[in-house]
């Protein structure tokens, strides 16, 4: 689409076209042309909507007939007031306007009058619906941001939010009958781990439509195995199933590099064409193209009517490609415009058609015609494109004919100078149709016509070409910002999506892993020091009826302390000794959301993921950037965690602060350091 905003530039041809009608007339010596534009503009430029009013008809109707009535302008020029009329509620006179035109002057131009009236109302009307579509698109996104928010809320409140309340009315139950803690925990645990799948579960479908998260995580994964990756993202969200699929697909190829450790290059590339996706995953660490990793997967996608190959370049470079078929495309939102445009170029074209006939003799009449036929359904088949060779044809059918009709089939020209417009770039349109108005004034002139009529007959070349590009490209503007509404649409909900996937994964998980270690320590524990630990659990399970809100859209502010203390008290209960050194000031609201939910992806990870004794989580400010760090030893290997979604999602919500996530490993211990701006003005 245009750089220049889409309203601006719809006004933009409608003043073009109006200026193109208005010349024919100056040109002809009727310098009131220029004051009907001008009133004309009132209907097309919002800046002087304010002026619109049934006076603004009376004096156009003053400025028309005193055109044609006193100075002899052709009755043609009565089509400005008759297109404001049909744009207002005083519509029933437009076709007053156009019996009066056909009473005071020939037919020629009370048919052009008629044009006029209706090609400026199709255009304004149509400038209109572009204002109304380019207002309301983001209103739309919203729009459905907010359903797809509501329909996840309503989805975990059902599941999650009952497992939650279980979980806390039997840890409330044990705390009021100690002599049935055993039997009420195996209950609760229970629970907690069916819970814990539900959520893991669910972040995992939201995640499924959508590949860009699992590119985001692939990337992190690679960097952190010192593997420079480069991604070029050529689909749009979501996916659908063929999401799911080609994730799954780089998360195999992904996993499977990282392990052999030998890559030290890697391209991940999306692309669409032809209706498929493509995913391309090359890397230099492969010795040979066999991974039985990936026979299953390439079952799957052939299940779904697409393909998985595999390629070891000599240089040992490996290459996957996967491809399957996009989602159904969707219909358009609202035809209406673009029939309308459409309906009003036919009407344009016959109207045309039938002034050329006027002046062709009475024995050439049926192949005059034949020919502007063949004309105006080329014209309505062949309306977007470069089709080169439906304007091979029209140029045919606009030039050889002129010997026979003479003068009638001038007009003509007009009808190649529009798909022209539409055709070429400016650039280079633009002298082309200077080389057609050229051609019909050397025309012109070889007929012997006098002046007066070459420059009309030229000028309105200009014109027809100019009113059947303004239709079709409002139009195709029109369906454009369908297009872009729908893409925001579809991304907002794609973003509401992966926001209910982190928060699952980065808040309720978190949540859920945390209340399941309690509550499996405390039927380890005798009664007293169970009591304890149920306090904890029943706070924790409170906590995670918030984190349930947050995820179904409420946003309350997290605490980096508190999320610090928190972690310090999961893990102590696992016998890790904590060391807790935090030095931050006051952060913004979105900072400390953020490292709260990187701080408890890192202590879910100390406990999951090694075998730690130590854990230090620190916090320090420097030059407007805080460091959260979090060193643990005990790692139990080098290897990445296959399909981890904590660090692309990690990753993914410090860029948006532009922040970093890194991580470090070096003599058994594991660090984890992620960085932020401590306002958000500093957020670029």
């Amino acid at each position: 689409m245009s750089q220049v905003p889409v309203p601006r530039l719809a006004r933009g041809i409608v003043v073009v076209v109006l200026a193109g009608f208005a010349s024919v007339y100056v040109l002809a010596g009727s310098p009131l042309a220029i004051v009907a534009l001008g009133l004309q503009l009132v209907y097309v430029l919002r800046s002087l909507r304010r002026f619109r009013g049934p006076w603004l008809l009376v004096v156009q109707a003053v400025v028309g007939y005193a055109a044609t009535l006193g100075f002899g302008t052709s009755v043609g020029i009565l089509g400005f007031l008759g297109g404001s009329l049909l744009l207002t509620p005083a519509w029933p006179l437009a076709p007053l306007v156009a019996v009066s035109a056909a009473v005071v002057g020939p037919a020629d131009p009370a048919i052009s009058m008629v044009l006029i009236a209706l090609v400026i109302y199709g255009l304004t009307r149509l400038t209109d619906r572009v204002d109304e579509m380019y207002a309301a698109r983001l209103a739309l996104a919203l729009a459905a941001a907010a359903e797809e928010r509501l329909r996840i809320a309503t989805g975990l409140s059902d599941g999650l939010g009952r497992g939650l309340a279980a979980i806390a009315a039997g840890v409330r139950s044990a705390l009021d009958q100690p002599e049935r803690v055993a039997e009420t925990l195996g209950e609760v645990v229970a629970t907690a781990r069916r819970s814990l799948a539900d959520a893991r579960n669910a972040a995992a479908g939201y995640r499924a439509t959508s590949l860009a998260p699992e590119m985001t995580t692939a990337r992190a994964m690679l960097t952190s195995a010192a593997i420079e990756t480069e991604t070029r993202v050529g689909h749009s969200e979501p996916l659908g199933p063929a999401g799911a699929l080609l994730a799954a697909v780089l998360r195999e190829v992904v996993t499977e590099a990282v392990r052999q450790n030998t890559a030290t290059t890697c391209v991940i590339e999306t692309t669409t064409a032809d209706g498929t996706v493509r995913l391309r995953v090359t890397h230099d660490g492969a010795r040979t193209a066999e991974d039985e990793g990936l026979a299953d997967l390439a079952r799957q996608l052939g299940a779904a009517g697409g393909g998985l190959t595999t390629g070891l370049s000599d240089e040992g470079r490996l290459t996957v490609d996967a491809v399957l078929p996009e989602g159904p495309p969707e219909a358009a939102v609202d035809p209406g415009a673009y029939r309308l445009s459409v309906a009003l170029l036919g009407a344009v074209l016959v109207g045309f058609s039938i002034k050329a006939l006027l002046f062709v003799p009475a024995s050439l009449i049926l192949p005059a015609a034949a020919c502007l036929a063949v004309i105006v359904v080329m014209q309505l088949r062949s309306i977007n494109g470069r089709h080169m060779l439906a304007l091979a044809l029209l140029a045919l059918l606009v030039y050889l004919p002129i010997p026979v009709f003479g003068r009638a089939w001038l007009g003509a020209a007009g009808f190649l100078a529009g798909p022209i417009l539409l055709a070429f770039s400016w650039g280079v349109a633009w002298p082309l149709v200077g080389c057609v108005m050229a051609s019909v004034a050397v025309s012109a002139v070889l007929l012997g016509l006098p002046v007066p009529l070459t420059v009309n007959f030229t000028a309105s070349t200009l014109v027809t070409g100019l009113v059947v590009y303004g239709l079709l490209k409002l139009a195709q503007l029109v369906r454009e910002l369908q297009e872009a509404r729908q893409a925001l649409a579809r991304a907002a909900v794609v973003e509401e999506r992966l926001r209910a996937a982190r928060d699952l994964h980065d808040l309720l998980g978190h949540s859920l892993a945390a209340i399941l270690l309690k509550c499996e320590l405390a039927r380890r524990l005798d009664p007293a020091r169970a009591q304890a630990e149920l306090a904890d659990v029943l706070a924790m399970a409170e906590k995670a009826e918030g984190d349930l809100r947050v995820i179904s859209g409420e946003r309350p502010a997290m605490s980096l302390a508190a999320e610090a203390e928190s972690a310090r008290s999961v893990l102590a209960a696992a016998g890790i000794q904590v060391e807790l050194g935090l030095a931050h000031t006051e952060l913004a609201a979105e900072v400390e959301n953020v490292l709260g939910a990187v701080l408890r992806e890192a202590a879910t990870n100390v406990l999951r993921h090694s075998s730690a004794r130590h854990c230090a989580i620190t916090t320090v400010v420097e030059d407007g950037v805080v460091r959260l760090r979090v060193r643990n030893d005990g790692v139990r290997s080098s290897e990445g965690r296959p399909g981890s979604a904590g660090i692309g999602n990690l990753t993914t919500r410090l860029a948006a602060l532009n922040g970093r996530l890194g991580t470090a490993r070096e003599d058994g211990w594991f660090e984890l350091t992620a960085q932020a701006p401590t306002s958000m003005h500093m957020v670029g």
